[in-house]
Parts: structure tokens; sequence; C-alpha cells
């Protein structure tokens, strides 16, 4: 276990990095649903959960019929509540592992501020890994929640629409599908995409190291920072595109029937997809160009998505730090605060055992005065009476 210090900077940057990735997720969320449609398309035409008309020509086209034949703006946010909590427990557990362990490789390098290319993309890799252990499942009702109207748009069979299913309603969906660990489906695949943020990071501390002068390493500033983060997040997602878009096909695919191939009880088979299998399918079946669909609207929104998240992820580790220290000063002056607490308690229960002093003694001044009125008004009833 780390020490409280290392701990303690490990969940600021954690708390900081989820609240940074919220606040980009809810900028670029509309993207983000366009780009993972141009994605899964070719294969939910193959599964024929579409039909070939029911695809976009690209990204533009995508936002025009999307907004057109769904309901106008509130259609391109389907998804985002799940997506957020997604989103913001990725990304907080990410940045509490990634810094956990960078901190710890960082001990005794003799003051080093940097880690080796081998390093830094193991730490990387190694927070992906352990952050998509547990959003895995929540990332694929995202992702089908996303691809909903575009499916329902297509099925006449009668069976609820899958945009009108809840969250736990389409778990139990998936389950029946593909059995509990099919939660997990392109799990595989995101141990593989753990490579984008570990280059991204990389690459963000090489272009830091070149292009922002030491002394400044700490504090970039805001437009370098962003732009950093953001060129950082480009480069990656340009390497590592390919695979995210056979994840995404695997987690929207349903049950894939392998003709001819049976099990021993006579059903049909489910083929087992890895993400590098299904890399070379669709290069083998559809062409190369099919592993770069969409990819134009993804290094968009991963520009100003990352540049964002980390931007505002800055400030909110700024405030974080401030908040800790004003608290920390506070807890410094306790006994002083105590001592004055202490007083001012004391002060109020004096002044409240005064005032019922005083109320028990005009109290008992009101009852003598009333048993005189009664003892002189009894006087002068007797005397009238004789």
């Amino acid at each position: 276990m780390p020490r409280a210090d290392k701990l303690l900077a490990s969940i600021g940057h954690a708390a900081s990095g989820a609240g940074g990735t919220v606040v980009s997720t809810l900028a670029t969320y509309p993207l983000d649903l366009v780009n993972t449609r141009l994605k899964v398309q070719r294969q939910l035409r193959v599964d024929g959960k579409i039909r070939d008309e029911d695809g976009y020509a690209g990204i533009f086209d995508a936002f025009a019929r999307i907004y057109e034949k769904e309901g106008g703006l509130q259609a391109f946010f389907a998804g985002l509540g799940a997506d957020l909590g997604k989103s913001a427990a990725d990304s907080f557990l990410f940045f509490l592992f990634y810094t956990w362990f960078r901190t710890r490789r960082l001990v005794g390098r003799n003051g080093l501020p940097h880690l080796r290319v081998i390093e830094e993309l193991a730490v990387g890799a190694a927070a992906g890994a352990c952050a998509k252990l547990f959003t895995t499942p929540v990332s694929n009702v995202v992702t089908r929640r996303q691809t909903a109207s575009l499916m329902d748009a297509s099925s006449d069979d009668g069976h609820p629409k899958t945009n009108d299913l809840s969250f736990w309603e389409i778990v139990s969906e998936m389950r029946r599908e593909r059995g509990l660990l099919g939660l997990w489906a392109g799990y595989s695949a995101s141990l593989v995409l753990t490579l984008n943020p570990s280059m991204t990071f990389f690459l963000q501390q090489i272009l830091k190291r070149i292009l922002v002068p030491r002394e400044k390493w700490d504090d970039p500033g805001a437009q370098r920072t962003f732009f950093l983060a953001a060129m950082s997040k480009v480069a990656a997602t340009s390497v590592t595109y390919p695979f995210q878009i056979a994840k995404a096909r695997i987690q929207v695919s349903g049950k894939h029937e392998e003709k001819g191939e049976k099990d021993m009880a006579g059903r049909k088979k489910l083929p087992r997809d890895t993400i590098f299998s299904m890399v070379a399918r669709i290069a083998r079946e559809e062409g190369v160009k099919a592993l770069y669909d969409g990819m134009g609207g993804e290094l968009l929104k991963g520009f100003f998505n990352h540049g964002t998240t980390m931007l505002t992820k800055d400030i909110i580790h700024s405030f974080i730090i401030k908040l800790y220290f004003a608290i920390l000063a506070a807890l410094t002056n306790y006994p002083q605060i105590k001592a004055g607490l202490i007083k001012k308690v004391r002060e109020v229960r004096e002044d409240m055992r005064k005032r019922r002093s005083q109320a028990t003694l005009l109290g008992l001044n009101g009852f003598e005065r009333g048993m005189q009125f009664v003892r002189s008004t009894g006087s002068v009833v007797e005397s009238k009476a004789a």
C-alpha cells in the first residue's frame, strides 16, 4: 500500500480527472454518439440489424439525419446518463492507478521527473487495464444505447425497442445473448486499447519536455496544457483507431452463428472474435478503408475532449489543493478554534442562566402580587358581607 501522502495525491488527481472528464463528455457527447454509429454501421448491416439505406455517408450526413429523423437535439444525447457515470468512473480509476503506479516508479530515480519510455507506456497500460475491468459492462450498455435508434428504425419484429429499455433491462438482454461474461465483451480489446491512454500521456510528457521550459513543467499554462493534451491524443488515436473499430463492433454484436459449426448438443456455435481476428477479418472482407470509418470525427472529438479534460482537470486539481491547505490550516488552528467555541458556549450558558433567574424572580414577584390581590379582594368581600 502507498503511503498516505501518495494516496492523497492519487485521489486528488483521480477526483480532478473525473471532474474534467464529465465536463468534456458533456461538451463532446453528440460527436461521440455519431462516431460510434459510424464505427459499427457496417457490422450492423452484416448482422441484418439495419438496412443498407439506414447507414450514413459521413459525419455531416449522420448529424443531419439524426436531427431530422430522431427528434432533434435530444437524439444526440441518448445514453448520456450512463456514459457520464462510466466516463467519470473510468477517468477516476485511471488517474488513481496511473498516479499511484507512476509515483511509486519515480521513487529511487534520483529526483528525475520522468520515467523511461517503456515504463511510461507500461504504467499507462496497467492503469487502463485496472480501470476498464470495472467499467467495461457500462461501456457495452452505452454503446448499445448510442446505436439503439439506428437499429430500432430497421426493426419491425414487434419486440421492445432498445431505445425504450432501461439500463438494467439492456444488461439483462446482454446476459441472455452471451451469458454473464458477455457483459465484459470487448474487455480484451480494451486491454489492447490501453495503449491509447498510455501513448497519450507518454506523448504529452515528451511534448512538454520539448516545448515547455523546465521551470514551467508543473504549470505550463492553460493554452499549452490544452494544446499538448489535444495533440498527444490525436497522435495516439491515429495509431490505435482500427482497434477502436474492432472493439465497437464486438460490443454491438449479438449472436453470430458460424455456418456448419455446432456444439455437442447440436446447437450452432458462437464465434470467439478477438480484437486481432476482428481487425484481420474487417481488412480481409471489407478492405483496409473500413478500419478507418469515422476517423475524422474521432480525431476531432479526441482533440477537444482530451484537451478539455486536461485543462479542466488542472483547474479542479488546483482548487482541490487550495481547499486541502485551507482545511489543513483550519485543523492546525483547531485548539484556538476549540477554545473559542468553548468560550462562546459558556457565555451562552451563562446568559441563559441569568435569563432563567430573572424569569424566576419575575414569576415569584408576580405570584406574590397575585396572592396579595386575592387576599385584599377576599377581605373586601368579607367586610361587605358582614
